[in-house]
């Protein structure tokens, strides 16, 4: 393998293609969140892009080390994303109900919710490892840095949406951020499974 257009534009796309469930779980945050700071934005597409990044490696790893273990883990997948997706996204519908009458606006995406969220949404990329088992571990790498740059710009943009959005949207904006994180997963899990 070699570090041609092909390489960098395959990974492109491959980044594109991963990053469409963090892209619509950081829509869901922005609604959820609509005054939202800069700060925490890129604190949020950091840590998709961080998982995004992490999951390909560590599935390169597991390809070169215990190919029949991660294989048994595989079937699995599906269902720890729709359980995840779906428990976060049914806290936020839960909260939204409950705080409804509550003017005073408070942090809706903390760092245990952002930690699930970054996990739920890039375990699926665990098998991109085996897309990426023919390169050496200095092209995986890149590969996934590659994935991790374009997963942090698509999710700052679904950041910016969604809090566009929220705004206009407010009391709803949550209830809709948590079915959207459920859709997600349940997506996530028939594409899994079939």
């Amino acid at each position: 393998m070699t570090y041609n257009f092909m390489f960098f534009f395959n990974n492109i796309l491959l980044g594109v293609g991963l990053a469409m469930d963090a892209f619509s779980v950081s829509l869901a945050n922005g609604l959820n969140e609509p005054k939202m700071r800069k700060l925490k934005m890129c604190c949020i597409s950091f840590t998709f892009a961080f998982f995004q990044a992490a999951m390909p490696l560590i599935g390169w790893v597991c390809v070169h080390t215990v190919v029949e273990r991660f294989k048994a883990f595989e079937k699995f997948i599906p269902w720890i994303a729709l359980l995840l997706l779906c428990y976060i996204g049914g806290s936020m519908i839960i909260d939204a109900i409950k705080h409804k009458s509550e003017e005073e606006e408070k942090p809706k995406v903390g760092i245990i919710a952002l930690l699930l969220q970054g996990v739920a949404t890039s375990i699926d990329a665990l098998s991109v490892g085996f897309t990426i088992a023919n390169y050496d571990f200095l092209m995986a790498l890149v590969s996934a840095l590659i994935i991790a740059l374009v997963t942090f710009f698509i999710c700052s943009t679904g950041l910016f949406i969604g809090k566009k959005f929220g705004t206009k949207l407010s009391s709803k904006s949550a209830i809709l951020g948590g079915v959207i994180l459920i859709l997600i997963g349940i997506e996530i899990f028939i594409t899994g499974i079939i």
